[in-house]
């Protein structure tokens, strides 16, 4: 954790050390207040476009145009329909569309504000619009920020599959305030810590125990390790050309598959993970006999967020299976999976079968 250094006024400050653009991810409550004076710190006043959803906006989009109005920004309000559907090429349009008749240009910025859906429209908007132009990451969910919003992953979902259409474009910083945290419902706050036990089983499974159902608050120190874990990767494997980011897509191999099939939004994003999770746990003991006690730890943790653990009965395996070939994480045609030997020790492997992948499915499915 050399990376994280805390500050007298308890910012906490990670920096993703990136090659050609590095940036850095400030954690601390009620930050959402100084974004107008941090981004001025880093670069001259001119129009800025708030993209942000229908649940968020009532929320925080206020406190986020009165912080840029206030440090000299023209801030133009841009509300999306909130959940996974806005995130495809219609969205990308209305988003330009608003931000052209807005009066944005190729000097102006975006400031995506809102979940994972929104992180990451926000950011493809701003890598295709004039070509490219820069963009802060403002999230308010738990997924979105211990993981989605760092990295540089921007996109939107194609009929065939999630994320499918997008472009690697770094955010210029990061802006976590874990305070708006406290406004989710309990379900969005969960299917969030299934990241975070991702985060434990592949990097660091001491947290697995400081993991608490009803933390809502004091979450500043768990978000930074999580982001810490997330940057050290990223940092490492910009472009997921070395393998090392892969591992970030334990249990999202067959996750995003069940989300995909489900229907997006009928499973939360963290909960068809959690199932992932399963699945990839269940195979890690298969293939690399991962003991019991590590596999019992991560369900454990799972189930205290009440995150669901067997595929709902009405998705056929069929349907999960064909939905999986179709992931773009399938290298010329192997069947590509990151398993763990014991917890903290993750592997990609390509020894899994087809067989035992229908298989698997076949045993979460909900009797």
């Amino acid at each position: 954790m050399n990376h994280t250094h805390q500050r007298p006024d308890e910012v906490i400050e990670i920096p993703v050390e990136l090659e050609n653009s590095p940036y850095s991810v400030f954690i601390a409550d009620g930050i959402l207040d100084s974004i107008g004076e941090r981004l001025r710190a880093w670069r001259s006043v001119g129009k800025v476009a708030v993209v942000t959803d229908s649940n968020v906006a009532p929320l925080y989009a206020d406190r986020v145009l009165s912080s840029l109005t206030a440090a000299g920004f023209s801030p133009c309000l841009i509300v999306v329909p909130a959940g996974e559907a806005s995130k495809c090429l219609a969205g990308i349009e209305m988003i330009c569309d608003a931000m052209i008749s807005g009066g944005l240009d190729r000097t102006s910025m975006v400031v995506a504000l809102g979940g994972g859906v929104i992180g990451d429209l926000a950011g493809f908007a701003a890598a295709v619009f004039y070509r490219g132009i820069s963009y802060v990451q403002v999230p308010t969910t738990v997924v979105a920020q211990v993981d989605s919003a760092v990295g540089g992953k921007t996109g939107v979902n194609a009929t065939g599959g999630k994320n499918l259409i997008g472009a690697f474009h770094q955010p210029s910083m990061v802006l976590c305030d874990p305070s708006t945290l406290a406004t989710l419902p309990v379900r969005e706050f969960n299917e969030g810590v299934a990241e975070i036990i991702k985060h434990a089983a592949i990097r660091m499974p001491e947290m697995l125990d400081s993991l608490h159902a009803n933390q809502r608050s004091g979450l500043a120190p768990l978000i930074a390790k999580n982001v810490s874990i997330k940057a050290k990767i990223v940092a490492a494997d910009e472009f997921e050309t070395k393998g090392l980011r892969a591992l970030l897509n334990f249990g999202h191999t067959l996750g995003h598959a069940i989300e995909n099939v489900a229907g997006y939004g009928t499973l939360l994003h963290g909960e068809a993970i959690s199932i992932g999770l399963h699945a990839a746990l269940k195979l890690s003991a298969k293939y690399e006999n991962l003991s019991d006690a590590d596999a019992n730890r991560v369900l454990a943790a799972l189930r205290a967020f009440d995150l669901p653990l067997e595929i709902p009965s009405d998705l056929q395996t069929t349907r999960i299976f064909d939905a999986m070939m179709k992931d773009k994480k399938f290298a010329a045609g192997s069947m590509r999976f990151i398993l763990l030997r014991s917890l903290g020790q993750p592997v990609i492997s390509n020894d899994v079968t087809a067989e035992a992948v229908r298989e698997v499915i076949a045993s979460l499915q909900a009797a």
